[in-house]
């Protein structure tokens, strides 16, 4: 039997009530790391709008880490309980919680989308020393970055073990880590923006280290019967001078070997002047290589916005779920009105308030 979009996926002993997931998406409205009211509508909306995977923003695993001052963080137990109420809402409402853990290195202590200002956020107004592979900035306008030691980028991964287990402790059941964008563990597999000649830099195998350790280290705290994800930029549109798709067959291999269950494929964010061939669905391509020639489970997101669209490319098997993100800040009801264009049963995606009003349609 052919899967399709509203068929439940299971992951060790997790199961999606449907293949639609809500994409991380930052929302720079925290203080000092700590989620609030704004966080806690935002996702829980989504969770009564029938998506069966909501994944939080991504959330810095230290404070540097951060890409704006006004992001999530997770890098300290007092973070805990508020993401924790989140999670109770949003699991009672049908969707598996998941998170989204971070490090923006180089592209962080930046002004958020709507700031007047662009690029650096300068120590006289709250921002901080960035850190990266190499010293070499994202744009003229970004933090030129403090190359880490092999110490400090143990320290880091540290880190993401430490949120990791705050994560555990919050109720999620979903968790991945953040190896795309150009944040931090992307610049390190990236070789547009990694020139070390030590352990963690140079051969592909050596630039891979700091995310297939991570994720190695992180799987041994997180518990067997829940997922552990990977978003990866399967390329990153520079041709033969950055990472190229079966650059990501490989790394995906490795990172299934290590104890990673899916690979969330997304594109791009290493280098400003990169040309990115948007179009509807571009990125599905990508997951469609990652999951056959690595064979591994794949989310896709990216331009997805038709309810046809996206049940098509589970049944082509070019993913095993759809993420969507600017689609769902439109409509957070999507999953429900995308069941009824697709003809499914949506009574068990209505919670109860809202059911009898669809029944007088």
């Amino acid at each position: 039997m052919t899967a399709h979009l509203f068929e439940p996926f299971s992951l060790r002993g997790v199961t999606l009530r449907n293949r639609i997931g809500i994409s991380p998406m930052c929302m720079y409205s925290a203080t000092d790391g700590f989620a609030n009211d704004w966080h806690s509508v935002h996702l829980g909306a989504r969770a009564v709008g029938g998506a069966g995977l909501i994944i939080v923003e991504a959330t810095a695993v230290e404070a540097r880490g951060r890409i704006t001052p006004r992001d999530l963080g997770l890098w300290s137990d007092d973070q805990i309980a508020p993401l924790a109420e989140m999670v109770k809402f949003m699991e009672a409402h049908g969707a598996v919680a998941g998170i989204q853990i971070a490090h923006a290195g180089r592209k962080a202590s930046c002004y958020w989308p709507w700031a007047s200002q662009t690029g650096e956020v300068p120590a006289s107004e709250g921002g901080w020393q960035t850190v990266a592979p190499s010293a070499i900035r994202f744009r003229d306008d970004y933090p030129l970055p403090h190359a880490l030691t092999e110490d400090e980028i143990h320290d880091i991964q540290a880190a993401f073990v430490a949120s990791a287990r705050r994560a555990l402790a919050a109720g999620f059941r979903w968790l991945e880590l953040h190896g795309a964008h150009g944040y931090l563990m992307h610049s390190f597999y990236s070789p547009h923006s990694n020139h070390r000649t030590d352990a963690y830099g140079g051969s592909f195998d050596n630039r891979i280290r700091m995310l297939v350790e991570t994720a190695q280290q992180v799987r041994a705290v997180w518990p067997d019967e829940l997922p552990l994800t990977v978003r990866i930029s399967a390329t990153d549109w520079l041709g033969d001078a950055g990472w190229q798709m079966e650059d990501s067959v490989v790394l995906a291999r490795r990172l299934k070997a290590v104890g990673v269950d899916l690979i969330d494929c997304s594109s791009g964010g290493i280098a400003a002047n990169a040309k990115v061939a948007t179009a509807a669905g571009y990125q599905v391509p990508m997951s469609d290589v990652v999951r056959r020639e690595a064979d591994i489970p794949t989310a896709t997101v990216g331009l997805i916005t038709d309810p046809a669209q996206a049940d098509a490319i589970v049944r082509d098997g070019q993913a095993d779920v759809v993420l969507i993100a600017r689609e769902s800040l439109r409509d957070p009801y999507w999953p429900i009105h995308a069941a009824l264009a697709l003809g499914q049963d949506v009574s068990a995606m209505l919670p109860p308030q809202y059911a009898r009003s669809l029944e007088q349609r």
